[in-house]
Formats: structure tokens, C-alpha cells, sequence
């Protein structure tokens, strides 16, 4: 899904942050891809198989937390074009295991615009049942966004 046309001057941003996800080492680790699709709003696709199981034979925690940490942050980063955002706090809720899938984490901004921002997200998996659901705190850091060299645009 591309951006609406009330948010082309914001394509840009969006665009580099999808390639600052890309760019970030801890994402060689998963089959994984981010999607920026409007203000306040991101989508990542993941792949889970065994590689992420506990010993249970099912994804562990950490993986849950990387997604919906990394949704609610790039959704509530689409509306700081200056600085990287922190995650200072975040809540998450477990609601079904998964095995192996696609699972998808919807990012949603929902407060804050000056110095703190709150995000949620939640994790849905192939058949579109939700397997979790969490909210982060993030807040501006001192880290120029241009200065990070996975954060590529020359229009930025």
C-alpha cells in the first residue's frame, strides 16, 4: 500500500525509515520487511518457523516483543523527521502462540508529538487471528536521523 496524496511530502522520511529498518544488523537475523503506510502508521511482515521456538515448540517472547516493539517505534518515528525516537517503556500482552507463519505487526501512533510519543501494535498471524498486542513509550533521542547511515534520502 502506497501513501495517500495529502502525505507526499512525508514520503521521503517514511521511505528512509524503511531503509533505516533495513539497514539495522539485529534485522539480518529475521525475515522480515517494514512498510510505512501513512502518518502514524507502519506495517512489518515477518516470517516465524523454529529457528525462534522456546523449548515448548513455540515462537518465544523476544520474538512477539522485536515485532511490536519495532511497529509501534516506526509508527510513532513517522512524525519526527529530525531524531531517532528510544523506546523508554513498553507493555505487551501474549494472546495466542505461534509456530511458523507470516505474522504481521500493525504499528499505530496514538499520542504525543513534542518530546514523548505513545504507540501501539499488534501481531496477527496467517489465518488473521491476533497473537499479541503491546504499547511503547519512546522518546526523542539526541541521535540526528541523518546521521545514521542506513537513514538514506537525498530528499530528506
Amino acid at each position: 500500500m502506497q501513501p495517500d496524496d495529502s502525505a507526499q511530502g512525508a514520503a521521503p522520511h517514511w521511505r528512509a525509515l524503511e531503509a533505516l529498518y533495513a539497514s539495522a544488523p539485529i534485522n539480518r537475523l529475521f525475515d522480515s520487511s517494514l512498510e510505512i503506510i501513512g502518518e502514524g502508521r507502519s506495517r512489518i511482515t515477518f516470517t516465524v518457523d523454529e529457528r525462534y521456538h522456546h523449548a515448548a515448540g513455540a515462537s518465544h517472547g523476544t520474538i512477539y516483543f522485536k515485532m511490536l516493539d519495532d511497529a509501534a517505534f516506526y509508527a510513532a518515528n513517522t512524525l519526527v523527521t529530525d531524531r531517532f525516537l528510544l523506546t523508554t517503556s513498553f507493555n505487551l500482552h501474549f494472546t495466542k502462540p505461534v509456530k511458523a507463519g507470516e505474522v504481521v505487526a500493525e504499528g499505530r501512533w496514538v499520542s504525543g508529538r513534542r518530546r514523548v510519543f505513545v504507540a501501539e501494535a499488534r501481531l496477527v498471524d496467517a489465518e488473521g487471528d491476533e497473537i499479541g498486542r503491546g504499547t511503547g513509550t519512546f522518546m526523542r533521542s539526541r541521535i540526528p536521523l541523518s546521521g545514521l547511515p542506513g537513514y538514506t534520502d537525498k530528499a530528506v
